[in-house]
């Protein structure tokens, strides 16, 4: 007599905790893919003036715009204005070291300058803009996007802290790495070293931005407490107090004359922003954002009335410690501070929160492949967010090459992001790692060189930036060559580690 198998029985209770289990990792993969794309373009945009002169290489550059020359600059700006409605600001960006070039900008669009003031061209930065976007916010509602970058901070730094608390000889080990033993544990190794290694960075960065995003609500809060909801009265303590509106029109604020002015009130400060409030209103007012050398703080607000005379500052730079933190939280996160070296070391620690947060979610879908619990649309979709999002930004910048000004990227993006998982989680054969690193490396290896071929920058930078990007593509490409070969399955073993 035959001996029967009875067969195991699921239970609907064990298929809703197994769903259940599925959606929670599916919320993790959002979470971390989110955080995944807002370290790859913080550590892009580090260089946002760079990129500003690499997408509009031809432009006239200067190292310094005299006062008559931004009265030019404004002046020219209003007169564009005719016809449409009023601005609320009018900026001009003076140059400096980083960006040896000046524009003028309203509510309508920027345009660049001469070193007499004159207009010559407008401004064609998009991407740029686009990338700054989506880390800053990620193109939602920009308050709700800031909160949620904020509340992705706040995740960051429970998750370093966790991270080091989980393992008590990570610091012992910090320069033992096992890079050519098991994959999984060479990822392991790979993802605590560095982790060790960024930890201050990654802390800072986290920190401040969690402040940055948050910001928002803490004045919120604030202002119901103290200030009966008005949360203009709560950044004024921290910012500086502006004059009250007054909506009567008159000829436009004499900028020169508060460049003068300020030459007197501060010897030898260096401005970066003259800023008109309001323009061509009585209640206008100028705002020049001055540069402290040898601090961290982002600049001191000068205060002057519509014809230059001064009025106050802000004191960001001598004034309440919380306001001299405040300050100093824009350029410790996003590195403007002390130059090249200092951008350099912010983009190589950028990179390795990429590798971090790449081999983490690896290493936990590996994990889970171990322990049956399957998850291969998990990790189709994550070799697509670590690899897939790379391109698309990349593939974000021909768009913004053929279209021009006025190129919806952030909706392009999103949309061709989402259908790129969509497309993972169905065929996951298309998802292999390898295949989808050598695309990315592709995409920056054609773009690098058709910038040097149709641009033929005349700038240093942006030579040094397509050299660079040349240098990095060619290696992805051929990285794992001969092991590919070797191997016909496909790479689906949750290997978007950089595989």
């Amino acid at each position: 007599m035959g001996c029967r198998v009875k067969a195991d029985v699921v239970s609907p209770r064990q298929t809703l905790v197994k769903r259940a289990l599925g959606g929670h990792a599916a919320i993790g993969l959002l979470a971390s893919a989110l955080l995944y794309i807002i370290a790859l373009t913080g550590t892009v945009i580090v260089i946002h003036d760079r990129w500003q002169r690499w997408e509009q290489p031809n432009v006239p550059e200067m190292t310094t715009l005299s006062p008559a020359a931004v009265q030019a600059a404004v002046d020219a700006a209003v007169a564009r204005e005719t016809g449409k409605p009023a601005t609320t600001h009018l900026y001009v960006r003076m140059p400096s070291a980083d960006l040896p070039r000046a524009t003028v900008t309203t509510d309508s669009g920027g345009w660049y300058v001469d070193s007499s003031g004159r207009i010559v061209v407008r401004e064609g930065h998009g991407w740029t803009d686009f990338m700054i976007g989506l880390h800053e916010y990620l193109h939602l509602p920009m308050t709700w996007g800031m909160i949620l970058v904020g509340a992705l901070g706040v995740m960051l730094c429970a998750l370093v802290t966790t991270g080091v608390l989980a393992h008590p000889r990570i610091v012992r080990d910090a320069f033992c790495l096992r890079a050519r033993q098991d994959p999984q544990l060479a990822r392991t190794d790979w993802h605590n070293r560095l982790g060790v290694w960024s930890l201050p960075f990654v802390l800072a960065v986290a920190l401040t931005g969690a402040f940055i995003g948050l910001g928002s609500v803490g004045a919120t809060l604030l202002a119901k407490a103290y200030t009966g909801g008005d949360t203009l009265k709560v950044y004024a303590n921290i910012f500086g107090h502006e004059p009250p509106s007054n909506p009567k029109p008159a000829p436009i604020a004499n900028a020169a004359a508060a460049l003068r002015t300020l030459a007197t009130q501060a010897p030898g400060a260096t401005p970066t922003y003259v800023i008109i409030h309001e323009p061509r209103t009585l209640g206008q007012h100028v705002q020049i954002l001055v540069e402290h050398p040898r601090r961290l703080i982002y600049g001191e607000s000068y205060f002057f009335d519509g014809a230059g005379a001064f009025h106050s500052k802000a004191g960001l730079s001598d004034g309440a410690i919380g306001q001299q933190v405040a300050a100093s939280s824009y350029n410790l996160h996003f590195g403007n501070f002390a130059g090249l070296p200092v951008e350099i070391a912010y983009m190589l620690l950028g990179l390795a929160l990429c590798v971090v947060t790449a081999t983490g979610n690896s290493l936990w879908l590996e994990k889970r492949r171990r322990r049956g619990l399957g998850g291969e649309r998990l990790r189709a979709c994550w070799n697509m967010t670590v690899w897939g999002s790379a391109t698309l930004m990349v593939w974000m910048l021909w768009l913004s090459a053929v279209i021009g000004e006025g190129a919806p990227l952030a909706l392009s993006f999103w949309s061709a992001f989402t259908a790129a998982m969509i497309v993972a989680a169905i065929h996951r054969r298309i998802a292999e790692a390898t295949v989808l690193r050598r695309i990315c490396a592709g995409s920056v290896l054609l773009t690098a060189v058709g910038h040097l071929v149709i641009l033929h920058p005349g700038i240093a930078e942006p030579l040094v930036i397509d050299l660079i990007a040349i240098a990095l593509s060619v290696p992805l490409l051929g990285w794992r060559l001969r092991a590919a070969r070797r191997s016909r399955s496909p790479d689906l073993s949750g290997d978007p580690e950089l595989a």
